[in-house]
């Protein structure tokens, strides 16, 4: 039986964070644990080629049916492989808003503030505009401007602009709102995965091991500590030892589902799962918040945008080679180029719509084939009131878990979506986007209300940031407190967007990362 410091499992945004601090100044035995693979290649590395990235580097979960979808089953793409959500998503750096991490202190989360997190943000950054108040330039991750975006991207900001709609140059700074291009998760026109800069710069330190294509099956449980962690690579499984702990990193779908087949959880689903109860913890897998979000469509006449036509195909082929001999140009696209944040609700305490433009037209979450050229705007709600749940399926760990969102189950959700829906409408006829000559994909009268919760019920889904299902807390029920460590057992943390105890308004990824930072530093401090 092996036996280590620390394991890590899950080589996401937080876990390689965590398991990359602590395994940096050579000290700790560290094993990193990932289901997935190295997710080495160009199709992660190259921006562009996001639409076409494996299906082996996502798990491509699905949800139950939505009552508030009209009874649709929901896409929930995730990451597989090192790296996690950050190998394959739009690359789009945002932390959220001050209040979000200021709300978070309030509801008992001691430390969590936005001045308690404001450092390790800048300690997680390299950011090419270099160091200040806001940003750190010496850090794994790499943050840049986006090398070559669209002109279509850029009439979007100049869109807004024509409606008084402030233009906002660095989401992450003083103030959130207003509209622009994002900076992304890049480094010289590639990808910069959490893993790429995390793990791989020390992944071959004889300290520091990295277990790719193996399955946590559950963790080992002695005398109210983790001790270790089952694990199954091919047909075989072994046990590994944890000589100080381990730290799930496994994502807000899979953390919960770890959990529960190991016997912490909800005492009556572990039961109906044929599970033995270790520790009875209700909240378990309770409380999955998600960006709830519309995607509003244009063709265009014009063949500005990236399309999907002969001519787009050798466009495209031109920027490869581009892309390979330069690391410039249209390859360099994280889709998602500018957006912005607007308060639509009169009692909302920060921006409650977030926009991601791209300048392309997007059905079905990129999965049906569209052509011809056009944009879209995705709106979504930044702070919903509705939340579902996590639940396992099976006592087989390799099985996806029950998820159910429970999205748009409180009206306010759809009454806000309802009006960042009408602001991008607002924004496509303003006289930069008409020049592209774009037509409605989805008409609606916008003015109906019935009519476009209608349409809203029927096209809406995720933006593919899902929190919440191991809740931090200072209160009895919460299932880590605010050192991450999982209260009633130890030897045992959580370090990524699951313990959210509320969701962030914005991108996910980056808040992550720092959760994954502030693990390993509660752990070697303590």
């Amino acid at each position: 039986m092996e036996s280590f410091d620390y394991i890590v499992i899950g080589g996401g945004s937080g876990g390689s964070a965590a398991a990359g601090r602590l395994a940096v100044d050579g000290t700790q035995r560290v094993c990193l644990i990932e289901a997935g693979g190295r997710n080495d290649n160009l199709l992660i590395k190259t921006p562009g080629f996001m639409p076409f990235i494996r299906n082996s580097s996502n798990y491509q979960f699905d949800t139950v049916p939505q009552k508030g979808l009209n009874g649709r089953v929901g896409y929930q793409p995730r990451g597989k492989g090192l790296g996690g959500s950050s190998a394959i998503n739009a690359m789009v750096y945002i932390r959220g808003n001050k209040w979000d991490y200021d709300n978070w202190a309030d509801m008992g989360c001691d430390g969590w503030s936005y001045d308690d997190v404001l450092p390790w943000f800048k300690q997680c950054e390299s950011n090419e505009r270099g160091a200040d108040d806001y940003h750190g330039a010496g850090g794994p991750l790499f943050v840049s401007n986006q090398r070559s975006p669209n002109p279509t991207s850029h009439a979007f900001v100049e869109a807004a602009a024509e409606l008084q709609l402030r233009t906002n140059n660095d989401f992450n700074g003083e103030q959130q709102d207003g509209f622009g291009l994002y900076q992304v998760t890049q480094r010289d026109g590639e990808r910069w995965s959490a893993a790429r800069g995390y793990v791989e710069p020390i992944r071959n330190q004889g300290n520091f091991a990295v277990r790719t294509d193996t399955l946590v099956e559950k963790l080992v449980v002695e005398q109210g500590r983790v001790t270790g962690v089952m694990v199954r690579r091919g047909k075989s499984s072994e046990m590994l030892y944890a000589r100080r702990g381990v730290i799930l990193s496994a994502g807000a779908f899979n953390s919960p589902q770890i959990l529960m087949l190991s016997g912490i959880g909800p005492a009556e689903h572990l039961k109906s799962q044929g599970i033995d109860v270790v520790l009875d913890r209700k909240e378990v897998g309770a409380n999955l918040q998600d960006h709830i979000d519309y995607v509003s469509g244009w063709s265009t006449k014009s063949d500005v945008p990236i399309g999907g036509t002969l001519k787009g195909t050798l466009k495209m082929a031109a920027a490869i080679v581009e892309h390979r001999r330069k690391r410039t140009g249209a390859m360099t696209t994280c889709y998602a180029e500018a957006g912005g944040f607007w308060t639509v609700m009169d009692d909302a305490p920060a921006p409650d719509i977030q926009w991601h433009f791209v300048p392309a037209v997007l059905e079905d979450h990129g999965r049906e084939n569209v052509k011809g050229y056009g944009f879209s705007m995705h709106a979504c709600v930044l702070r919903p009131e509705s939340k579902g749940s996590v639940r396992l399926g099976s006592k087989d760990a390799a099985s996806a878990p029950v998820i159910d969102p429970n999205f748009l189950d409180d009206d306010r959700d759809i009454a806000a979506l309802r009006e960042g829906i009408r602001l991008s409408h607002r924004i496509a006829d303003a006289p930069p986007m008409q020049v592209y000559e774009p037509t409605d994909r989805h008409p609606v009268n916008l003015q109906d209300d019935a009519a476009l919760d209608e349409l809203i019920r029927n096209r809406a889904d995720t933006v593919y940031h899902p929190v919440g299902t191991c809740r931090m807390g200072s209160d009895a029920e919460a299932i880590v407190d605010p050192k991450l460590k999982v209260n009633g057992l130890d030897g045992l943390w959580i370090a990524d967007a699951s313990i959210m105890p509320k969701i962030v308004s914005g991108n996910t990824n980056a808040p992550s990362i720092m959760i994954g930072e502030r693990c390993a530093d509660f752990i070697l401090n303590a």
